[in-house]
């Protein structure tokens, strides 16, 4: 069965050497069985996106050797969608609105309860909120981020499936597949629709998959987490779900993992010294 893969950049600063990797594996999938390679811009966070950030993931990736399906998807002309799908979450009464601030999180949160990033679990505080507190807000001329209701998601979800569990196939390396049991709950009442833009990333991926016929997500373990929330949104929306694989990150000695904001091993310096893709090919699989 021919795969769909997808690499799919943030365009707020320069790819490095993980990112070669990640970009890599998933051409490599998708080419092995005759598939299909997607790029995808995700500039949802269109304060941080810079054009020649997004010219110099094309310069980066041709000299990778690398090849894509046109058109490339760019999220920041899809808002619209996003929308959509949380108006569907809206309608089922899985989404709040939130005004509070970082701080006024920070207070009230319990610091021994954190999301699998690290972040302040979200205590609630705007959960059950009456509409007169939060017209009065709008009113105000604030801006509320969208909430996911997870005790009410969980429910729902139950409703659909019973006491099926939710579960992902992930795909080791050396290709075996094993079914994990995905927790959503750990992320608490996550942001669907931020503040300042109309989408989240996690909402963002999961249409944007489900739209290009995604069928083998290909990302860093950085990011293994995230799935739990992203097949709970899969399946509250109805959308397919696709199988995972992610892949080793490139640290330094350290145990650090690479930054954009510190070019640590940038495709670009590393092209100016003079490395070839095979030489980057050669780094990255030894």
């Amino acid at each position: 069965m021919s795969s769909v893969t997808r690499f799919a950049p943030s365009p707020n600063g320069l790819l490095h050497i993980g990112h070669a990797l990640s970009a890599i594996i998933a051409h490599d999938v998708a080419r092995k069985n005759g598939g299909r390679f997607l790029l995808r811009i995700e500039d949802i966070d269109v304060a941080r996106r810079r054009p020649e950030f997004v010219a110099a993931i094309f310069e980066d990736l041709n000299w990778l050797g690398l090849s894509w399906e046109e058109p490339v998807l760019v999220q920041s002309e899809h808002f619209s969608e996003y929308l959509a799908a949380a108006d569907r979450l809206i309608q089922m009464g899985l989404l709040y609105p939130c005004f509070a601030t970082r701080s006024e999180i920070a207070a009230a949160a319990d610091p021994e309860k954190t999301d699998p990033d690290g972040a302040a679990l979200y205590p609630g505080l705007w959960r059950g909120a009456s509409a007169e507190d939060v017209g009065q807000r709008m009113a105000a001329g604030d801006s509320p981020a969208l909430r996911l209701n997870m005790d009410g998601a969980l429910k729902a979800l139950k409703a659909k499936r019973g006491e099926k569990p939710l579960t992902f196939v992930e795909v080791a390396e050396d290709g075996t597949p094993e079914t994990r049991t995905a927790e959503p709950e750990r992320w608490g009442d996550a942001v669907i629709v931020r503040k300042d833009v109309p989408a989240s990333y996690h909402l963002s991926v999961v249409v944007d998959d489900a739209r290009q016929g995604v069928t083998h997500v290909t990302r860093g373990q950085d990011l293994l987490a995230a799935t739990d929330l992203q097949r709970l949104l899969q399946e509250l929306l109805d959308l397919p779900e696709p199988v995972y694989s992610h892949h080793r990150l490139i640290k330094w000695s350290n145990g650090q993992k690479l930054s954009k904001s510190n070019q640590d091993m940038g495709l670009r310096a590393l092209r100016e010294e003079g490395a070839t893709a095979d030489d980057i090919r050669r780094v990255i699989f030894s």
